[in-house]
């Protein structure tokens, strides 16, 4: 007699296989929304918006020297956003990442690098399929060496790597508000969903492609 393998323990297999790269980030929760963490002790901050959260979260946590990444929403006039009154336009915010990395491993200049590679940054207001102002690209700065650092890499990339000009915005820092849990780590949770796979993974997969040496080991096949 043939063992039947039930089909929910099958499903839970298969999405546990979906998640192999990495564990899930330890991400603490409150009234729904991921509560922002600290910076621990040697940890520095950065903070990007390149389209959808969903694939820059994922690219930010794979590259080495990277510990936490948390998305949100940065760079709009309405306190507490949430993603639906973000996607009408009228809060002002973009779809962003905070990034706690250790500046020892990885350096602001390297992480911008991979910001900008992790997107188009000649898109104006648009990320692909992906319309409005709320996926338009921004690199925000702590101090001036982090702006002297960000207006280098775009000058760099601009004249050699995009063959129309790089729009994103140069701003300093503003509140960044953590996106519902929902949100959080929600590629390497739903890699079987077409938009995910279509217009996620590329972006992921273009990252890895263009800087080996600074993806952790365990996301290169």
């Amino acid at each position: 007699m043939k063992f039947r393998f039930p089909l929910f323990v099958l499903f839970m297999f298969l999405s546990l296989l979906s998640c192999t790269s990495s564990a899930l980030q330890d991400i603490q929760e409150l009234n729904g929304f991921a509560v922002l963490p600290q910076a621990k002790d040697g940890e520095q901050v950065a903070t990007f918006a390149g389209g959808c959260f969903w694939a820059m979260q994922e690219c930010m946590i794979q590259l080495k020297g990277v510990n936490r990444a948390i998305s949100g929403y940065a760079g709009g006039n309405t306190a507490n956003p949430n993603y639906q009154g973000v996607l009408t336009g009228n809060t002002g915010h973009a779809e962003a990442v905070q990034v706690y990395y250790d500046p020892k491993t990885i350096s602001f200049e390297q992480l911008t690098t991979a910001f900008f590679q992790a997107h188009d940054p000649t898109q104006l207001n648009r990320q692909g399929p992906d319309l409005g102002s709320d996926y338009r690209s921004i690199a925000f700065y702590r101090n001036e060496d982090e702006h002297k650092a960000l207006l280098r890499v775009r000058k760099a990339l601009d004249s050699s790597m995009f063959k129309n000009q790089i729009v994103t915005e140069l701003i300093p820092v503003d509140q960044f508000y953590p996106a519902e849990m929902e949100h959080q780590d929600y590629y390497k949770r739903h890699t079987w969903e077409p938009y995910i796979r279509r217009v996620s993974k590329p972006k992921v997969l273009k990252l890895q492609k263009f800087m080996p040496e600074m993806i952790k080991s365990e996301y290169l096949e």
